[in-house]
């Protein structure tokens, strides 16, 4: 990233990349939401309507399925309100606290070792870096996180009334399962962020030295070193890129969703079992189910958060 440089390693690249991950999970959360209920639903119905219908709220099992990405926001906020939109948020929120903690630590750490004294790294040591930056992250914060998301809002979705929020969902499954019990979906948890990482990182380079290009004339330094710290270019480039990450990565992400499930221990021994299930029973298609409201997702993920990391580096640096 063009505002990351030999310097930035340490503590300080922890504070940043909580914050940053806290802020932009906040904002962008029901698009999760929504691209997480769009995965969970599959081709058939997972109740039937009697099901449906005494699920605590009496909705019927067709009001229950979605058409597409409006279709699930307007039955949601028509039975469970706008709140309904920000199932499982809470333990999204301090996850990507945490999530963006380990990949912004474990990027500025691991990339430091590649950079020359001005900071410059080449494509493929940044997808190097990205990649471990989102293996870290992956195991310490996304696989929990993701998983209690998943429940929590495969519960609203099914009408079962299991779990009162996040932190009831959390004490149940460990109490029933063990804290194996969080991490349902790992190994596609980590294909995905790995991926996500790898890819990312130069893409975004990639796009902002296209963007910076165009809007900035190369022979004048000062501009060039003001659009390096740029929070609108970099998070522009940032938006891009995670769009353009989604594509690589929407496979992995329906396994993942699908093995968290609420009945993802009952259906898939695991991720090659649930992969060949899906495949054969729903088709090829089934794996970029929710596609657009996760680039919607990402790409507002990715941009928010390479717009905020600069923005919270400038105001660290003035009490730090």
């Amino acid at each position: 990233m063009a505002f990351v440089d030999k310097k930035e390693t340490g503590l300080k690249t922890v504070i940043k990349g909580f914050l940053t991950g806290g802020t932009q999970a906040s904002i962008t959360y029901p698009t999760e939401f929504v691209k997480t209920q769009l995965q969970l639903q599959g081709k058939t119905p997972v109740i039937s309507a009697a099901e449906g219908a005494a699920g605590g709220k009496g909705i019927p099992a067709s009001e229950m399925r979605f058409n597409g990405m409006m279709d699930c926001i307007q039955k949601t906020v028509k039975h469970h309100g706008v709140q309904g939109l920000y199932r499982g948020a809470g333990v999204r929120i301090l996850g990507a606290g945490f999530q963006q903690m380990f990949r912004w630590g474990g990027y500025t750490n691991i990339s430091y070792y590649f950079r020359d004294d001005d900071g410059k790294i080449s494509p493929v040591a940044n997808a190097v870096s990205g990649m471990g930056a989102g293996i870290c992250e992956a195991v310490f914060a996304v696989t929990p996180v993701e998983t209690i998301k998943t429940r929590v809002t495969d519960d609203q979705r099914r009408g079962t009334n299991k779990y009162t929020g996040s932190t009831d969902a959390i004490i149940k499954i460990v109490k029933s399962e063990g804290p194996a019990g969080l991490y349902r979906g790992a190994l596609p948890t980590i294909l995905k962020q790995g991926t996500n990482q790898a890819v990312r990182m130069p893409l975004q380079q990639f796009f902002f030295k296209g963007i910076v290009a165009v809007a900035v004339d190369s022979k004048d330094t000062g501009a060039v070193k003001a659009a390096n710290k740029s929070s609108l270019y970099n998070g522009v480039a940032g938006l891009l890129a995670g769009v353009g990450s989604v594509v690589l990565t929407q496979p992995q992400d329906c396994v993942k969703s699908r093995m968290q499930g609420e009945e993802g221990k009952k259906l898939y021994t695991s991720t090659l079992d649930c992969f060949q299930k899906m495949l054969r029973n729903e088709g090829a298609g089934c794996f970029f189910a929710g596609g657009v409201p996760r680039m919607v997702q990402v790409g507002m993920t990715t941009g928010i958060s390479f717009a905020i990391y600069p923005m919270i580096t400038k105001m660290l640096n003035e009490v730090m």
